[in-house]
């Protein structure tokens, strides 16, 4: 059984820091493209970062370029998120997934979805 199990999450003050983790189990953790996605309240999900299944190419959503950094340990099947300078608009759930070979920044793309860890950017 896969299972994407996020945390890190929490209450931050606008411009602080935030490492999001997401452990990956039950699948071929270097075979898969890992992506970080997000939602507001009465938002939809929105593409935040990705990462290749080598870790070569990465790719962020506008907003997010120079602040986030997204990266993977494939020996602790992790896949992380280093949010700086953070905003009160970062304000989400952040969601990691999974997809098979090839990395996209569509949700419907992905395969498999965790479930999720809040993250509140205080002003």
């Amino acid at each position: 059984q896969v299972q994407l199990v996020e945390s890190g999450g929490g209450l931050v003050q606008a411009g602080g820091s935030l490492r999001l983790s997401c452990a990956a189990s039950g699948l071929p953790f270097s075979n898969y493209a890992m992506g970080w996605f997000r939602q507001a309240p009465g938002k939809e999900r929105e593409f935040v970062a990705t990462i290749s299944k080598i870790g070569d190419d990465t790719y962020y959503e506008d907003s997010v370029k120079g602040r986030f950094t997204i990266a993977r340990d494939d020996g602790k099947n992790t896949v992380f998120l280093q949010m700086s300078g953070l905003k009160p608009e970062d304000t989400a759930v952040y969601y990691c997934a999974a997809r098979l070979d090839y990395p996209s920044d569509s949700s419907y793309m992905y395969d498999y979805w965790g479930q999720g860890t809040q993250v509140t950017v205080s002003s």
